[in-house]
């Protein structure tokens, strides 16, 4: 089979990341999972779940530094666009989701781990984390949606062209409005907006985690300028839902810019956030002074 126009996309986007970085097929019972593996190899594992249509290789810009401390494992979503393929059991809830995660954690061999998911991969990372608490060391939650709050109209009247009749122009197009002064990487932006067009893709959505499961350290991360939600109404619920994580505003950044607006910015939060004092499971982080 010739490669597609995303399969180029995909793999140039693949060398910008670090030259030792491993690509890893991890088998599950929903078919092999495509994990992209960088980082000191004694490292503390963190896993890396990527946006929607974002594939795990949106990470690129913080897979250096977060490498340089940690064992990092950027996942390629059951589901939805890039190597990991859906075959066997079928994907049909949340619950098929986090006993995907499962099986994928398994397989990578790693008993605990550092969580942290941007936009889409933040709704699942909670719900994984709400799941098998006992399997999270720290949860980062990057612009999450529908975790604490919905999106706004403007912005699903926005999405709708590209949900009913994708294509990369109209997905293109989206992205320009939401990512709008921020300048997000010319190679990525294509490869997101092929996704659109990727036979098959199919993400699974479920209901909100509860935040009371939530009972490890965590920390959100929210776009100042997100067009996605009200980021400083989602803070206050934040803050209110789980009073003892820490939630910063992240300047300048919109919803699909992120992870690759201001990356140093992004990965020194993250940084400090992870490299606190481990944590038994079952007791939350001190409330922040």
């Amino acid at each position: 089979m010739s490669p597609t126009e995303f399969d180029r996309a995909y793999d140039e986007l693949r060398a910008r990341w670090p030259e030792s970085t491993e690509e890893r097929d991890v088998a599950t019972p929903y078919g092999p999972t495509r994990v992209h593996v960088y980082g000191a190899p004694g490292g503390r594992p963190l896993v890396l779940l990527p946006g929607g249509s974002a594939t795990g290789l949106v990470w690129f810009a913080n897979a250096p530094a977060l490498g340089e401390r940690y064992r990092i494992h950027a996942v390629d979503l059951m589901g939805d666009a890039g190597r990991t393929e859906h075959q066997g059991a079928p994907l049909r809830n949340a619950d098929d989701l986090t006993a995907w995660l499962d099986a994928l954690l398994d397989g990578l061999g790693l008993t605990r781990t550092h969580l942290c998911g941007h936009s889409y991969g933040a709704w699942l990372a909670a719900r994984y984390a709400a799941h098998a608490p006992s399997r999270v060391d720290r949860l980062v939650l990057v612009d999450p949606t529908q975790v604490f709050a919905g999106f706004r109209p403007g912005y699903l009247l926005r999405a709708l062209p590209t949900l009913i009749r994708p294509s990369e122009a109209r997905t293109r197009a989206f992205l320009a409005w939401e990512t709008a002064g921020t300048h997000p990487d010319e190679t990525w932006q294509r490869l997101y907006a092929l996704a659109a067009t990727v036979p098959g893709r199919k993400p699974v959505t479920g209901s909100r985690p509860r935040a009371a499961d939530l009972d490890m350290p965590v920390l959100v991360l929210l776009a100042e300028d997100s067009r996605t939600h009200d980021s400083a109404a989602v803070a206050d619920r934040a803050r209110r839902a789980l009073p003892h994580a820490e939630v910063a505003l992240l300047p300048g950044a919109t919803h699909h810019s992120l992870p690759l607006t201001a990356p140093k910015e992004l990965d020194e939060r993250l940084l400090a956030f992870l490299d606190g004092a481990a944590v038994s499971p079952g007791r939350r982080s001190a409330p922040p002074s």
